[in-house]
């Protein structure tokens, strides 16, 4: 890979808020920051390959995320603080208030299977992700 020279950044809207990508796709790994507006949610889901550490970094966010019993816990993500979601692991984001999330993960590789959306949205697959928007065509930020 060429050394980078410039800086990065892919923004993509989201129905809960939007999210900015700013690593380039050939890196081993995904940055991103999550704008999550008040009382939205993202969805619940697992990822069939990624693996992802987030980190509040403003605002209020609650974290479901699923335990080694497979049962749901409900937490009240502390600011600056690492949580880290392997594959496989059940998973969703509600902002309590207008938030910003960091996450870094493993490359974005394989799907999102989103169990439960708020906005009827199913699985996200590789190809979807290469269309623009992530193929997201509803309400905007």
């Amino acid at each position: 890979m060429k050394r980078p020279n410039k800086p990065f950044q892919e923004k993509i809207i989201k129905p809960w808020g939007r999210e900015i990508i700013f690593t380039p796709k050939e890196l081993g790994r995904t940055g991103k920051i999550l704008s999550i507006r008040s009382k939205k949610r993202l969805s619940f889901q697992y990822h069939d390959n990624k693996e992802e550490t987030l980190c509040l970094f403003s605002g209020s966010v609650l974290l479901w995320i699923e335990n080694d019993d497979g049962k749901l816990q409900k937490i009240n993500m502390e600011p600056q603080k690492g949580y880290t979601i392997l594959p496989k692991q059940k998973h969703r984001l509600e902002a309590l208030e207008d938030s910003i999330v960091l996450e870094i993960s493993s490359q974005e590789k394989g799907n999102t299977i989103r169990l439960k959306d708020d906005y009827n949205r199913g699985t996200e697959t590789e190809d979807e992700r290469n269309k623009p928007n992530r193929n997201w065509h509803g309400e905007t930020n």
